[in-house]
């Protein structure tokens, strides 16, 4: 089962992709984790990375989608993706479809844990006294969070006239998240 959770940053897309992961025996491909590893070997591609998130960017399509390429084409993950925060943009989307059609795969599931800004806002003030991450400050989450809206808006409307699409409320606690998921993965 191939599955696309979509919502902006800190809606609870690394926490329900990892519980998928283990309930599915799926692979995860988040975009933020390989981003963040190329950010952590410092290399020429991890430090335009970080230039572009100091600025309130997404990434290039080019660079993520080579990254989520060399992922999809391994026949031992087939039919077993949990995409984290791919695709972004309308020409990843495409990007996607045309990568799991030449491997002879499909989307079976889109989440979106749709979530607004006050919300969104608390959980990454914890989740930045958690776990430390440097990109999570109040003004970067603001614009991250603008940017994910505008520039997935047309995501979401490609996939939302598909019947595998389902819109979950992400203010709800994570428990609760993870019920409505399992009802649409229990199939």
């Amino acid at each position: 089962m191939n599955i696309i959770l979509f919502g902006p940053p800190g809606a609870g897309k690394g926490t329900q992709s990892k519980y998928l992961v283990n309930k599915l025996n799926a692979f995860q491909i988040s975009t933020g984790d390989l981003l963040r590893e190329e950010i952590k070997k410092n290399s020429d591609i991890g430090k335009a990375i970080t230039n572009d998130m100091k600025n309130g960017k997404f990434i290039s399509d080019d660079i993520v989608n080579k990254l989520i390429e060399n992922l999809i084409s391994d026949p031992k993950k087939k039919n077993k993706f949990i995409f984290d925060g791919y695709p972004r943009s309308l020409s990843q989307a495409k990007n996607l479809e045309v990568l799991l059609k030449n491997s002879n795969q499909s989307i079976d599931l889109i989440l979106f844990l749709n979530v607004d800004k006050k919300t969104i806002l608390n959980r990454l003030e914890k989740r930045k006294i958690i776990e430390k991450r440097s990109d999570d400050d109040a003004h970067t989450v603001l614009k991250r969070y603008e940017k994910y809206m505008e520039t997935t808006q047309p995501v979401l409307n490609f996939y939302s006239e598909n019947p595998n699409f389902k819109e979950i409320d992400g203010g709800l606690e994570i428990d609760e998240i993870t019920r409505k998921i399992d009802a649409f993965t229990n199939v």
